[in-house]
């Protein structure tokens, strides 16, 4: 396994991918109300990045037909925005983005509620979140890739929901996906050895029921097969000599 150490020069442009990407995030997530359909998210998430000087890396990434992963409710992740999904009141909605920057990628995603949600839904979400800081505390030189794994599967395992085991996390660099894959569950080894200069896509897709999903025939959208919610929070970081430099949060 060969993961890359990123120079000064390289931190500096993953830096300004991930600012830049923290900011696109921001206003889509302004932009979440009822009626709207996952198109119109994809139509003004493209236009945010382009509008950065940035291109979207998901766009035809593996032939993914748009720039924005949309996912609704039971879907997990890699939802395909269409014009006919409308988003209606007491959904709960993903969106995973990426763009690349001066030839380096970035890499977040969020959970958002469509006006007023659920408790459970509310609590998903919330602990969704909480499962990646409790991941990156881990997250340290010196520290083994693994140790990110088994903290977020410490912290969730405990409140009882489901931990998806057929999507991981990831490298990132000058491609969207490098290695090491990082596992959101805990492992039977340690993985390689954190370094300073590592940049990390560190993704927690979190179930209400079970953690187990299925592959829908579009050949993308994933779901939980229990049709439990499902819910998503990711950013790129970079390993430093201290505490982690969360890359995609303004």
């Amino acid at each position: 396994m060969a993961v890359t150490i990123k120079s000064a020069r390289e931190i500096e442009y993953m830096r300004e991918a991930g600012r830049l990407l923290a900011e696109v995030h921001e206003e889509l997530g302004a932009f979440i109300r009822p009626g709207i359909s996952t198109l119109d998210i994809d139509m003004l998430g493209e236009k945010l990045i382009r509008s950065r000087g940035c291109v979207p890396n998901f766009l035809n990434y593996q032939g993914y037909p748009a720039s924005i992963c949309v996912s609704v409710n039971d879907e997990v992740v890699h939802g395909i925005p269409s014009s006919e999904r409308i988003l209606k009141e007491g959904d709960i909605v993903s969106l995973d983005a990426g763009l690349i920057y001066k030839g380096y990628h970035s890499d977040a995603a969020r959970t958002h509620a469509v006006g007023r949600i659920s408790e459970e839904a509310k609590k998903l979400i919330e602990v969704t979140r909480r499962s990646f800081f409790e991941g990156i505390k881990a997250a340290r030189e010196g520290n083994h890739l693994y140790d990110i794994s088994a903290a977020i599967d410490d912290y969730v395992s405990g409140l009882g929901y489901g931990i998806v085991r057929d999507l991981v996390g990831h490298g990132i660099g000058t491609h969207l996906h490098e290695d090491p894959q990082i596992p959101n569950f805990r492992q039977k080894r340690k993985g390689v050895r954190l370094q300073a200069g590592m940049t990390l896509a560190v993704e927690p897709m979190i179930n209400a029921g079970g953690w187990q999903v299925d592959f829908l025939d579009d050949g993308w959208t994933v779901v939980t097969r229990d049709h439990s919610l499902s819910a998503h929070y990711e950013n790129t970081i970079l390993i430093t000599e201290g505490e982690p430099e969360i890359l995609t949060i303004t």
